[in-house]
């Protein structure tokens, strides 16, 4: 019997520790506080996401509920601005990188690294389903208005994203192993001092989309503009 009772409690304490151990190194939900190892905080939220989880305070998982985007229409103007963004405040000169993996279900859907000074400046590069139907590299800058540019077609679902700002000069870089970067575009959103960054996921005609960011890095450091290192 006294063994039976020693089992029961070994047990118990066994799936105690299991349950603790998950709390730990995995966070989620509405309540809860985003935590990412190596990246400065608070992360705070713009727009809700239908789901997200941290993993170990290192790889983040974010989906974009049904028809939400971040673009300023150049024909006529509409603004479309619900996807979820969980941004930080990053030093003067940093980089930022990721591995960016995105379940593509429709046209447009995207994982994204995102900049944001205010609702009418702001950047994003993008891992994105075009209207080819095969993913892309895309950067979208708006200054008001939108100016939405396609770049490298990328075989597969995964990708590696980087943004950096030296200066007020902003790079967007990609790659497909993590080692060989490709600039994308080099502009300015100016000299700010509010500027944000951080990752999303969109889903403009689809019913959403999951990004997982893995592999995050972020340095206060002024980039290797030519090589992005």
């Amino acid at each position: 019997m006294r063994n039976l009772f020693r089992s029961a409690l070994l047990l118990s304490a066994l799936a105690l520790s299991a349950l603790m151990l998950t709390a730990q190194t995995q966070v989620s939900g509405k309540d809860a506080a985003a935590s990412l190892d190596g990246v400065p905080g608070p992360l705070t939220w713009q727009h809700a996401p239908a789901q997200w989880k941290i993993d170990g305070g290192k790889t983040l998982s974010i989906t974009g509920p049904k028809e939400t985007n971040w673009f300023a229409d150049p024909f006529g103007g509409a603004q479309s601005d619900n996807s979820p963004r969980l941004l930080f405040k990053p030093a003067e000169d940093f980089v930022l990188s990721a591995k960016v993996t995105t379940d593509f279900r429709s046209q447009w859907d995207a994982g994204v690294l995102a900049m944001y000074v205010n609702d009418t400046l702001w950047a994003k590069l993008c891992f994105e389903m075009t209207i080819e139907k095969h993913p892309a590299i895309v950067s979208v800058v708006t200054r008001g208005i939108s100016d939405d540019n396609n770049s490298i077609a990328i075989h597969g679902n995964t990708v590696y994203l980087k943004i950096a700002k030296f200066g007020q000069a902003i790079f967007f870089y990609a790659s497909e192993d993590g080692e060989h970067w490709s600039i994308i575009r080099t502009f300015t959103l100016g000299k700010n001092q509010d500027l944000r960054v951080g990752f999303s996921s969109q889903s403009p005609v689809g019913d959403g989309c999951t990004t997982t960011f893995s592999e995050i890095q972020y340095l206060a450091k002024k980039v290797d503009p030519w090589t992005g290192k």
